[in-house]
């Protein structure tokens, strides 16, 4: 069978194969590829009847389910949909009792170095406090609250006690600006939103509250009644009187006891924005109950979990990874977890290697972005290189937000992991809400470069434009046949974009994950190839060219039209090209280089600094066929630097190619 003429064609070959220790399968939850098969088998043979299992083993129910899948309304499906949760209390107070209540939970290290431990018993205590205070705040079950915080201890407490009392939460990102947090605050019909005064990242105090200010003042918010402050820092900030209150002084007025508020498994139990390929953001819909068993049944399946782990995950909780692995699946799964403020880089970029060292972490789970820049900095000091830090605790691995390129993983197994702890580098996405393709530690034999095979009961694929499978070797785009308990439920308000987005009709109701991949011929592992349509991804942040395209174009004294575009970058894996038509002259030399990075100040302002482009361009117009339609492929062959091979004849500019490709 040869492959289709629009068929993705791989050409990295990586044969390197790291199959798992004898002790380490020996010990696994999963051992060894029988064990990951008997489960696979499992699901093939009777996929409802294994999830149901999993549900009832993983997650406790105050009102057992009767009914595990409903696919009567696809692709809304629903799953337990007649059980009843409270995903706080399958976090907490399911280990008040046991000797899990007097564990650590968390242990905090603050951007300067400080540390704060809290055990189950106390945060539970906190979360309790929290929800006490957001109920006297006139917030019900449904409610959405906005969260614009700082990697700390009070953000998860925010986000367990708004999952307390039945309470959607959506956090924000704390490097987004004012209007990115508006649009989220208006779209979800917020009525609360929890900040903190300050964020210190680098050394450095970051305005968050001036921020939320800024966002209410410009109008359509009017649902948000209450701001609720964590003083993080004791600089001042303005505080609007009857609106704004401060949470520890809020906290210090209730009760420790708060009864959870059980809600149907389907209950949202959060949105989280996501960057499409328009320029509106898109609201993630997860459910409480198939989230939930996800992301704590993952925990124990991927990071193969014990008792006497420290596990670390260096996510921001505005992002999927934070909530998954940070916020939920550690809670639910009885694990004692670092959480970290800064940045790898402050005071030094030995950061991660000493906190490491300090706290014992015996599981590290960070992004290839992250690996990248401590390679480099490794490289010219060696003061920072990991070797210089005990790494000895480590025993597992993590790698997730885009693909490792096998020179970063190699790096990250020899340097990192002293060439005996296994990597698993797991792909997944905000939608999937846990991880789908990723290797199992005592199990998979390990590949530089790929993600390998999927988790049981999760069915991928590699299909054509029309849905139909490809063979090994040969490139397409990645699916997921079957429904699985942790997926997106909609688009917050707008289920038809929802459809469109994920279940396009020729794809035969399949998942699509927007990305390419490809299977190895011998192991049938799969490899991520990239983004198949608009959206960039940055430092494994998903950005839509079209929201950083349309900031740009509101420069509107300046810009006259704009494109956006990737191309490769060895630190954040992506880079934002931008290819700028302006209302004056074409500028050169010294006036470009200080446009550009007026263009880019006024994006970091937009959207926030992570969406500022790496390049400029700028040119009399954009390459465009006769009808209007700009020709995106070409500019990212302009902005990879490739010699033009493709067929130009339907532009109705050809010229401006050759300007595009020598400006910038």
């Amino acid at each position: 069978m040869t492959a289709p003429s629009n068929a993705i064609q791989s050409t990295l070959v990586e044969n390197r194969v790291f199959p798992p220790s004898d002790a380490t399968v020996a010990a696994a939850r999963v051992a060894g590829m029988a064990g990951y098969e008997a489960l696979c088998a499992e699901a093939e043979n009777d996929y409802e009847g294994f999830w149901a299992r999993l549900a009832r083993e993983n997650v406790v129910w105050n009102k057992p389910f009767t009914q595990t899948l409903d696919q009567s309304d696809a692709p809304f499906f629903k799953w337990f949909q007649d059980g009843e949760l409270n995903a706080s209390a399958n976090c907490l107070d399911k280990h008040i009792g046991t000797p899990t209540e007097n564990k650590t939970a968390i242990i905090f290290e603050a951007d300067g170095g400080e540390v704060t431990k809290v055990t189950y018993k106390e945060l539970l205590a906190k979360v309790s406090q929290f929800a006490n205070v957001l109920k006297s705040k006139g917030v019900q079950k449904g409610d959405r609250v906005v969260l614009y915080m700082p990697m700390t201890i009070e953000g998860v407490i925010a986000m367990q006690a708004c999952a307390r009392i039945g309470a959607t939460h959506s956090v924000v990102f704390g490097g987004f600006s004012s209007k990115a947090l508006h649009e989220r605050i208006q779209d979800a019909g917020a009525v609360a939103v929890v900040t903190a005064n300050y964020q210190m990242r680098g050394g450095k105090e970051l305005p968050l509250k001036s921020i939320v200010d800024e966002a209410l003042a410009m109008g359509g918010c009017d649902s948000a009644k209450s701001v609720i402050v964590f003083q993080r820092t004791p600089t001042a900030v303005n505080m609007v009187a009857g609106r704004d209150t401060f949470m520890h002084e809020e906290m210090a007025a209730q009760s420790t006891e708060c009864a959870p508020e059980f809600v149907g498994a389907e209950h949202p139990l959060f949105v989280l924005y996501t960057s499409g390929s328009t320029g509106k953001p898109k609201g993630v819909q997860h459910s409480t109950g198939g989230y939930l068993l996800w992301a704590k049944l993952t925990m124990d399946w991927t990071f193969d979990l014990k008792d006497s782990d420290v596990f670390w995950c260096t996510a921001d909780i505005g992002w999927i990874t934070g909530h998954s692995y940070v916020a939920y699946g550690p809670l639910a799964a009885g694990a004692t977890q670092i959480i970290f403020e800064g940045v790898p880089t402050f005071p030094k970029a030995d950061r991660f290697w000493t906190m490491i060292e300090k706290h014992k972490c015996t599981i590290f789970y960070t992004a290839p972005t992250a690996i990248r820049s401590l390679i480099k900095a490794a490289d010219s000091d060696a003061s920072v290189h990991p070797d210089r830090s005990d790494l000895s605790s480590l025993r597992i691995l993590g790698s997730v937000g885009e693909p490792i390129n096998p020179e970063a993983w190699m790096w990250y197994y020899k340097n990192v992991g002293g060439e005996r702890c296994p990597i698993v580098d797991t792909f997944w996405q905000t939608e999937t809400g846990g991880h789908m393709i990723t290797p199992l530690p005592g199990a998979t034999p390990l590949v530089p470069g790929s993600c390998t095979l999927p988790l049981p009961g999760i069915t991928t694929a590699i299909v054509d434009e029309t849905g139909q499978d490809v063979p090994n070797g040969s490139g397409g785009i990645l699916v997921v046949k079957k429904p699985w308990p942790s997926m997106i439920r909609t688009i917050w308000g707008d289920p038809e974009r929802f459809k469109k987005s994920y279940f396009p009709e020729e794809l035969k109701g399949y998942y699509l994950a927007g990305d390419g991949a490809v299977r190895s011929e011998d192991r049938g592992y799969f490899r991520i190839t990239g983004r198949i349509d608009d959206v960039l991804n940055v430092s494994g942040h998903r950005m839509g060219t079209m929201e950083i395209e349309s900031a740009l174009v509101a420069k509107s004294d300046i810009v006259a039209e704009a494109a956006v575009v990737g191309r490769p970058d060895d630190l954040t894996g992506e880079a934002i090209v931008a290819f700028v038509v302006l209302k004056g002259p074409v500028p050169t030399g010294d006036d470009a280089k200080a446009l550009a990075n007026e263009l880019r100040n006024w994006v970091g302002k937009e959207i926030g600094p992570i969406a500022k482009p790496k390049e400029i361009r700028f040119g009399e117009n954009l390459p465009k066929t006769r009808s209007g339609k700009i020709m995106r492929r070409l500019l990212r062959g302009i902005a990879k630097g490739e010699t033009l091979t493709q067929d130009t004849s339907t532009l109705e500019n050809p010229h401006i190619l050759e300007q595009l490709a020598r400006t910038n």
